[in-house]
């Protein structure tokens, strides 16, 4: 047995480990680090959410179920590597697709299916509310889901006594505690960065929009305790240790840390916590969140302000479309030599045309394309057509193509970047780059530098995910120093040696990249066409 393997043998079986547990929307994966706060076992469960009666759910018997298999399978690789039956652990986290509805009666007894972040089905309270608090409410935030459950005079209302996320309520059944980490938090409803807690002011206008329902409850009885990293969230119950681990060999007893979201998370796992830093997630979809140093001057309803696990101001730009169509177009090379008769290997083929388009001209050569398989909020679309449109006059050749292509990738990115970095000043010492579009080295990471005109990283670890960030912010909340922050903790006790590679803007990119987003706005209206002409 190797010196890595004996000293995570030593931790383990000294419960120095913490374990980090996430739900994403297709997999939920449980990530165990020893002491240097490295992955020394992993599990994971594949799910699918389901549309049941027009709304996006997952059963309370997918989430157990799938819990279940993610840690039997950490602990069956704990055992095969390492010989030992995983008993103790140092401490534990647990994180969620963030937002979403789950509301609960006097009994615990979940009150209608959970409602995840993925249904568009609250417009109307997001708009109300946006302007009630003067404050950008997204439609998959909680409160929307509460609030657009009042205004559709929905029954089990009234009987609310608890309402909380997917995160959170998987925290509550394992240790009776009704708390939310404070990132996870500013997804159910605006946070007060200066108190660390739901916004008293909004809660109270609120409170005051409904009170003629007559409802026994009021929104602060209702929301979870707000907690910020390192704080102690509760430990483990004997109940909850039966229903982590099935075969009964995991302690209780072990301390949990507070539930978190997958953005915080996101911004753990890649040392994007402090302000004047961020981090971009590109691939099907693509969103970036950077910390602020202050507010910002006005709402935008293509910023979303969310806080960092320690309840720092986050501006995040979320949209739906990234590189879907890109990896359709590079299909179409793989099927066209194949045609030829040649065997296309895919990382080739990626690496090939996404360097080709660092060959083109700067600004596409007056090429424009739209990558939107679905509608993009941030443009105001509800629905997509993916094209590629050119006058007789532009240069149209395979490298322009592709530099397009990948410019789209990021343009709806763009439109709501330029907001931050733009309008608003917001300055930026760091960006790190993780996701798909980061895959062949130095092309997404060059195209992106341009879309922010700010340095860009990539991280080998970038790749590890949220399920270990939330297991850093275990190992944080259990063995942080008495004053130690969490940017400091990350910076010394986990990122000291790894290597990012790190790329600036060049000058000429991000002038061909400005214009070609004059062209992609001046352009919206043959997007608009096409969604209504061609069904």
């Amino acid at each position: 047995m190797g010196i890595a393997k004996t000293e995570a043998k030593a931790a383990i079986e000294a419960g120095k480990t913490a374990l980090g547990i996430e739900f994403g929307s297709t997999r939920i994966k449980a990530v165990l680090v020893g002491e240097d706060n490295a992955p020394i076992a992993s599990g994971s469960h594949d799910w699918e959410n389901r549309l049941e009666n027009g709304i996006w759910t997952y059963t309370l018997e997918d989430i157990w179920t799938g819990l279940q298999d993610s840690y039997t399978k950490m602990a069956q690789e704990v055992k095969d590597q390492y010989d030992v039956t995983l008993t103790k652990i140092g401490a534990i986290g647990f994180s969620a697709m963030m937002h979403g509805y789950m509301a609960f009666d006097q009994k615990g007894e979940l009150l209608v299916p959970f409602r995840t972040w993925r249904n568009t089905i609250t417009a109307e309270a997001s708009e109300k509310l946006t302007k009630l608090f003067n404050f950008n409410i997204p439609q998959r935030w909680s409160i929307s889901h509460l609030y657009q459950a009042i205004l559709n005079g929905e029954d089990h209302v009234k009987d609310i006594v608890f309402q909380t996320t997917l995160a959170g309520y998987i925290h509550w059944k394992l240790t009776g505690e009704q708390v939310l980490g404070i990132g996870e938090a500013s997804g159910m409803f605006p946070i007060d960065s200066n108190t660390k807690d739901f916004d008293r002011d909004m809660i109270h206008k609120f409170n005051e929009t409904i009170a003629d329902k007559g409802f026994s409850w009021k929104l602060e009885d209702i929301l979870p305790k707000v907690l910020v990293a390192g704080e102690a969230a509760g430990t483990l119950t004997e109940e909850g240790a039966g229903l982590l681990d099935v075969s009964g060999n995991l302690q209780a007893g072990i301390p949990l840390c507070p539930p978190e979201g997958d953005a915080g998370t996101g911004m753990t796992a890649t040392n994007s916590v402090a302000v004047r830093t961020g981090n971009v997630s590109a691939g099907t979809s693509v969103f970036a969140m950077i910390v602020l140093e202050k507010a910002l001057s006005k709402v935008y309803e293509e910023i979303d302000l969310v806080t960092t696990p320690t309840g720092e101001p986050v501006g995040m730009v979320h949209c739906n479309n990234c590189t879907s169509d890109l990896n359709a177009w590079v299909n179409i090379f793989k099927e066209f030599a194949e045609a030829f008769g040649i065997k296309a290997d895919m990382d080739q083929l990626f690496g090939t045309l996404y360097n080709k388009a660092l060959e083109g001209d700067a600004d596409g050569g007056g090429l424009l394309a739209y990558n939107y398989f679905s509608g993009e909020h941030i443009t105001g679309f509800e629905q997509g057509r993916p094209m590629i449109v050119r006058t007789p006059d532009s240069k149209f050749n395979l490298a322009n193509f592709m530099r397009v292509n990948l410019f789209t990738s990021l343009g709806a990115l763009k439109v709501g970047l330029d907001i931050l970095l733009k309008e608003e000043g917001v300055k930026l010492d760091r960006i790190l780059g993780h996701g798909g579009l980061f895959k062949t080295e130095g092309v997404g990471q060059k195209i992106m530098a341009a879309a922010m005109n700010a340095p860009v990283s990539v991280m080998e670890t970038a790749g590890e995910g949220g399920a270990w960030g939330i297991a850093l912010l275990a190992s944080f909340m259990k063995n942080k120093a008495a004053d130690e922050t969490l940017d400091n903790y990350l910076a010394e006790k986990v990122f000291a040696g790894y290597k990012g590679v790190e790329m600036s803007p060049d000058e000429a990119d991000v002038k061909g990249f400005d214009e070609f987003i004059v062209r992609y706005k001046a352009g919206l209206p043959i997007e608009r066409a096409a969604v209504e002409n061609l069904q």
